[in-house]
């Protein structure tokens, strides 16, 4: 049997021992009786695996599953950025439908789970890639290593779409002057937009007096050879070519700084001919955490929305893109703190169909006004199983029903799984 690439870090302590794989557990490790747990082991497979305690580390096959794989990446077994290239795609996706089933039940859940969307390789429209020292030229970047601060210095992600990998040796030349400090621990969040890639830079050390002009001058430098759309830092302009902005269902945003985008267009496609068939025929729509408006503008073609999000920017630009889509049925935009001030069961009297799609936190304020409001149709889009089902709870036990549910594999090789829903009276 081929030995999986190690990890480049020490060797585990303890003798190899034998296990049977019986199951894959939540963070993608194989899970043997006791239970101990190994990376990068299918179910049925005999393994020798090395360390102590729970957590050991794969050593070599003894019996490798007909369900294994190649990793398409050379990286992978070091990255931590994928921890299923080695798992064939129907078993795999078929894994996490079972996990999301089995989080419901925790919650005494049943529904109708359509078949689940899966993300293809190649596809990835918004990436966060760390950065290390490196030289004058060009930084480290890449993904962390598994268990480790450091990271693995990529030269391709499969996950990525193509103008992203086409781009690291350009995003290494660009983060190669942000190290004027030792504290520096850049972190650059590209997004893919319809006008090229917009990247905001984080981790850079700012007590110290942030970067020089000097080190400014070559940003813009590089990013100009580049090409690049924008480039910030934590959100304050440091080049500007043009105006980074995504067409969502009929209307064109401008992207502010640091926008939220759905990782893949194909999953936020999915999740948004969801949410408008189950919205069909709705007189008044909330829109709640609405972003940039990824629901917004599409519902809005069905009847008048009333949409809000936390964050002022976003807001902002879903209000400035109204232009682009006339004919559409009226949106009023407001930035809101839905966890401090979500919208009242009063104020949802006139609505019949509320959309909300909140971070991983969930929105356990929110639904609470939602379950004691007369909103005959509620439809959640979720990137947390776990809050999810505590918000869902509270809204059957309202007296809604959960009609059906969407599993959505966004985070392809991961171990992460995303969700969109509809609840009714």
């Amino acid at each position: 049997m081929r030995r999986p690439r190690p990890a480049p870090r020490p060797k585990p302590q303890g003798p190899p021992v034998e296990l049977l794989i019986d199951h894959v557990g939540g963070d993608g490790d194989g899970v043997a009786q006791g239970p101990v747990f190994v990376p990068f082991a299918l179910p049925g497979e005999r393994v020798l695996a090395a360390g102590a305690g729970e957590r050991r580390e794969l050593i070599e096959l003894l019996a490798a599953s007909e369900q294994r794989v190649e990793p398409p990446c050379p990286h992978f077994f070091a990255c931590g950025g994928c921890a299923l290239q080695h798992w064939a795609h129907e078993p795999y996706l078929a894994w996490k439908v079972e996990r999301l089933r089995a989080t419901l039940a925790r919650e005494r859940l049943e529904t109708e789970i359509l078949p689940a969307f899966g993300a293809l390789p190649a596809t990835r429209r918004r990436v966060a890639l760390h950065a290390r020292k490196g030289n004058r030229e060009a930084a480290r970047l890449g993904y962390k290593i598994r268990k480790s601060w450091d990271l693995v210095d990529i030269d391709v992600c499969p996950i990525s779409d193509p103008k992203i990998q086409a781009a690291l040796p350009h995003l290494k030349r660009l983060a190669a002057p942000l190290f004027e400090h030792a504290k520096s621990a850049p972190t650059l969040h590209v997004t893919l937009s319809d006008t090229g890639l917009d990247i905001d830079i984080s981790g850079v050390e700012r007590k110290s007096g942030g970067l020089s002009a000097d080190a400014r001058m070559v940003l813009a430098e590089r990013a100009a050879a580049a090409d690049f759309a924008r480039v910030t830092l934590d959100g304050e302009m440091a080049y500007g070519a043009r105006m980074p902005q995504v067409r969502l269902g009929p209307a064109v945003v401008r992207l502010p700084p640091g926008a939220f985008l759905q990782a893949t267009a194909c999953a936020e496609e999915a999740m948004a001919a969801f949410v408008v068939e189950a919205a069909a025929g709705a007189t008044r729509i909330a829109d709640l955490y609405c972003g940039v408006g990824t629901f917004t503008f599409r519902l809005a073609e069905i009847a008048p929305v009333y949409a809000a999000d936390s964050a002022p920017p976003a807001v902002q630009a879903l209000s400035a893109a109204l232009a682009s889509a006339p004919g559409l049925k009226g949106v009023t935009a407001e930035a809101r703190d839905l966890v401090r001030r979500p919208m009242l069961a009063e104020e949802l009297k006139k609505v019949d169909v509320a959309v909300f799609d909140p971070p991983r936190a969930g929105a356990a304020e929110q639904t609470a006004e939602l379950a004691r409001s007369k909103v005959s149709r509620v439809i959640a889009v979720s990137c947390n199983p776990a809050t999810f089902v505590r918000d869902a709870r509270r809204l059957v036990d309202a007296g809604f029903t959960l009609e059906r549910l969407m599993p959505v594999d966004q985070f392809l090789w991961s171990s992460h799984v995303e969700l969109a829903a509809v609840f009714s009276r």
